[in-house]
């Protein structure tokens, strides 16, 4: 049974195996989105059960907040009433970076000048100063 079931997967050109192995990995494919839904489901209730808890958890640490301090805690005025403009010009400014009285001092030549020629001489050494 096996020996045909090889003999109709063969692919030519191919050893034997390569169309055993390609069916079982369609096979594991197929079943693996066969079976996500599956792991899906319930999701949902999960999440509502995790995010109920931690509502209740918020609530116990007020309530804790709220003994600590002996009382209700001050409200806070709403952020319109909290938010302070930034003062007009005759608020404290930087400081204004006076200007230099003396000139800077230049740095130092990269490399010292040469005077005469740059290139090498081609008559280099001269025995003849005259000329």
């Amino acid at each position: 049974m096996l020996q045909g079931l090889v003999e109709k997967l063969t692919i030519p050109g191919l050893p034997s195996w390569v169309g055993l192995v390609l069916l079982a990995a369609i096979a594991v494919s197929i079943l693996a989105f066969l079976a996500m839904p599956f792991a899906v489901f319930g999701v949902k209730s999960r999440l509502e059960a995790i995010e109920a808890e931690l509502a209740d958890l918020r609530m116990e640490i007020r309530a804790m907040a709220l003994q600590a301090t002996g009382g209700p805690a001050a409200a806070r005025p709403p952020v319109e009433m909290d938010y302070v403009p930034p003062p007009a010009h005759g608020g404290r400014r930087a400081p204004e970076i006076q200007p230099r009285v003396a000139a800077p001092v230049p740095p130092p030549p990269a490399r010292p000048s040469r005077s005469g020629r740059a290139e090498p001489r081609l008559d280099w050494p001269r025995t003849d100063r005259s000329a």
